[in-house]
């Protein structure tokens, strides 16, 4: 990513004021949506066009930026460089940081073991904490500039005394949510997780994230980072906000057979293996690599108890057994599978003459809703990844539809 000065972004009050301290600026390369939470399934407040330019106030975790337009607006983008690049501040303040490397520590380009390492961090240097995907990883910015990932073990890296918190809040003393009552904290997003200790009435904590409609990812008073359960009648969000990444405060989960639900709960599943290389033919008992029948396999398994046929035209096949099959992909919901035969050019000409009803599924990925699917496709692409269905995608889409 090329840093380069901004030049003409004229700021409401509040965000000119902020931009006298490192404040980091970006501008929109792509049209992307304005979102009113970091969640594809949010409300679209707008499309931020080309050429725009926005103030990063925060990056919620690896997928979204917090930000403020040009009117003073605030909300929720993607963090993909092809739909937003920084073009001032984006280092500044990097060199201070917010943690301190205890120990020599891989450097990687995802939150996951099997992600490229771009370098070892060495003991001393300082980092700055820019979110936290799961209980296992930072996203850091590095005193160069660079983003990645890091582990979150103590032995590895501390969190500064009086620095900033990586969700963005004052500081865990005050928090973002207090508990209302007496609740398990846990490693992990599960009831199947460990529980560190239960969290008492009255306590405040700090929101970080939310990797579903279940579970807050949460920092307690002491630094001890843990999930906590989203229901209201055990945590509320302070000053009545939304917490980050999730519901507004007090609204209910939905069952464990609703529908919406079970849809979130595989899409999360999905993203948690974000980054994961792929390999064709992988091996369907692990999860070091992925083709894209056994990440989408690996999605329903985990997130819905549900085990797919093995390959994407057996997959293919169990969607159209089912019935209400959609060939136009705009008609699919959220979580539906999508359907894509071979790879023919860039061009709709590319694709004219082939009869799709009966050409050969090569292809499966996860719709998530406004023209994104979750998938993964080549050792190239850098595996598990987002992609938006336009040009090559939107021509071999062949149907889709749902599984649950």
């Amino acid at each position: 990513m090329t840093f380069v000065l901004g030049a003409s972004l004229m700021l409401p009050a509040a965000a000119s004021a902020a931009t006298s301290a490192a404040t980091t600026v970006g501008e929109i390369q792509s049209s992307v949506s304005f979102r009113s939470l970091p969640s594809t399934s949010s409300t679209v407040n707008r499309y931020l066009k080309k050429g725009e330019q926005v103030v990063i106030l925060e990056q919620v975790n690896s997928y979204w930026y917090r930000v403020q337009d040009v009117n003073g607006a605030i909300g929720y983008i993607s963090t993909d460089d092809k739909y937003v690049e920084i073009v001032s501040g984006g280092n500044e303040g990097a060199t201070s940081g917010n943690a301190t490397i205890v120990a020599s520590v891989s450097f990687r380009t995802g939150p996951s073991t099997d992600a490229a390492r771009i370098r070892y961090l060495s003991k001393g240097e300082t980092v700055t904490i820019t979110g936290q995907p799961n209980s296992y990883w930072y996203a850091i910015t590095a005193s160069d500039g660079t983003k990645g990932y890091v582990s979150t073990d103590s032995q590895y890296i501390s969190a500064n005394a009086g620095g900033s918190d990586p969700s963005g809040g004052s500081g865990s003393a005050q928090g973002n949510a207090t508990i209302v009552a007496s609740v398990s904290f846990r490693t992990g997003p599960s009831t199947d997780a460990a529980r560190i200790r239960y969290l008492s009435k009255g306590e405040t904590v700090t929101i970080t994230g939310q990797p579903n409609s279940y579970w807050y990812a949460i920092k307690a008073n002491d630094g001890t980072t843990g999930y906590v359960s989203t229901d209201s009648k055990y945590i509320t969000v302070n000053g009545g906000g939304s917490a980050p990444g999730g519901n507004p405060p007090g609204g209910s989960n939905p069952g464990s057979g609703d529908h919406a639900a079970l849809v979130e709960r595989v899409i999360a599943a999905g993203m948690k293996y974000w980054g994961t290389p792929y390999e064709f033919g992988s091996d369907r008992d692990t999860t070091t690599t992925f083709d894209c029948s056994d990440f989408v396999r690996t999605a329903f398994r985990e997130g819905a108890s549900l085990i797919l046929p093995s390959d994407s035209r057996q997959q293919g096949d169990y969607v159209r057994n089912r019935g209400n099959v959609k060939t136009d992909w705009h008609q699919l919901q959220r979580g539906d599978l999508m359907f894509f035969m071979d790879y023919h050019g860039t061009k709709a000409s590319d694709y004219a003459g082939i009869n799709k009803a009966t050409a050969r599924i090569t292809h499966v990925g996860i719709y998530l809703g406004d023209g994104q699917i979750l998938q993964t496709y080549s050792t190239e692409s850098g595996g598990v990844r987002t992609n938006v269905i336009s040009g090559h995608w939107d021509y071999r889409f062949l149907f889709g539809g749902s599984v649950l």
